[in-house]
């Protein structure tokens, strides 16, 4: 292999890493929005917006352009607002700029798709915002990264680019899910009630539904609810998609297959911080995990995930982290 051709692996590499992540935290955003919007009310049916930017430890940058978390302000922020990284209309402009360096390896039908969407997301305008609107303009934000899964799925050649895509949407899946699964475990518990204490059962129907989960749960657990058994499946469950545990199993393989099927020698320190994570994972049970702390927890999985962000980019990309977007 000679060098131009690893600087250009390494370039799509990181590319089709970012192009990954942007995609699913662009779906996972519109899904959160549309979610609290129907289901995220407390037992005095009122909404909490600023969860949401809780959730994605956005207080410092909402907080210098917003003077209130209100549903308006807070939508738009993660929606419209182009100053904002985070928003969808960000997320989806930086897919389409690491889609265009990998112009040469994907297909007309993934980059025409990709530029549609953007444009569509370009012509909102806060109207399309109101209250009444936000459920339609999120159920299109969901359709149009769904189709591009699709279109991906069906067009992307299997070279090393497929599985830096793979690798990226399995990190970012599974960041969502401590993340949501750390903020919303905490915000949802009345005051002056432990970890366990039960809650409105509609609460954790909409955490649930934010990562797609509600009837995959009802698969497992056909009655009932409690913490316990919503933080157990979307940490520990191996046959929903969104799980922390399975999410960390699909990247080990993806890396794997990097190694073994393309020959290529980097990966190794990434895998083994997969190794400690997945060992740390096994090694707990719901109870223990509660027991040593939820959040703590989550907040180790959320630094062992920027950990193996770092090392793949540095193993196979040459790339300091912070050039890129988080």
């Amino acid at each position: 292999m000679t060098i131009g051709t690893k600087f250009l692996l390494a370039r799509y590499a990181d590319c089709s890493f970012w192009l990954g992540r942007y995609m699913e935290r662009a779906e996972s955003l519109a899904r959160i929005l549309d979610v609290n919007l129907h289901f995220s009310r407390d037992s005095r049916g009122s909404q909490n917006w600023r969860s949401i930017v809780q959730l994605n430890a956005d207080e410092e940058r909402f907080d210098e352009a917003y003077d209130v978390a209100s549903y308006a302000n807070v939508v738009h922020f993660y929606v419209l607002d182009r100053d904002n990284p985070s928003s969808i209309i960000s997320t989806i402009r930086a897919a389409k700029e690491n889609a265009r360096a990998l112009r040469p390896t994907i297909s007309t039908e993934m980059w025409s798709h990709l530029n549609v969407f953007n444009n569509t997301l370009s012509a909102l305008t806060s109207d399309d915002l109101k209250y009444s609107e936000l459920s339609r303009v999120c159920a299109m934000i969901k359709e149009e990264c769904q189709t591009h899964t699709g279109i991906t799925e069906g067009t992307f050649f299997r070279d090393q680019t497929w599985y830096f895509y793979l690798i990226g949407r399995e990190v970012e899946r599974a960041d969502q899910t401590s993340r949501l699964l750390d903020i919303k475990y905490h915000l949802l518990l009345p005051p002056n009630q432990a970890v366990g204490s039960p809650v409105d059962v509609s609460q954790w129907n909409a955490m649930l539904r934010s990562v797609a989960g509600y009837h995959a749960f009802r698969r497992e657990h056909p009655r009932g609810m409690s913490p316990k058994q919503v933080a157990a499946f979307l940490l520990f469950n191996m046959s929903f998609p969104r799980s922390i545990a399975l999410c960390l199993s699909e990247i080990d393989g993806h890396l794997h297959r990097l190694r073994s099927g393309f020959g290529l020698r980097a990966g190794a320190s990434a895998m083994e911080i997969l190794d400690e994570t997945r060992a740390a994972l096994a090694d707990h049970s719901p109870d223990t995990v509660i027991q040593f702390g939820l959040h703590q927890f989550s907040d180790y999985v959320q630094r062992q995930l920027i950990a193996v962000t770092a090392a793949v980019r540095a193993e196979f990309c040459g790339v300091v982290p912070e050039q890129n977007a988080a």
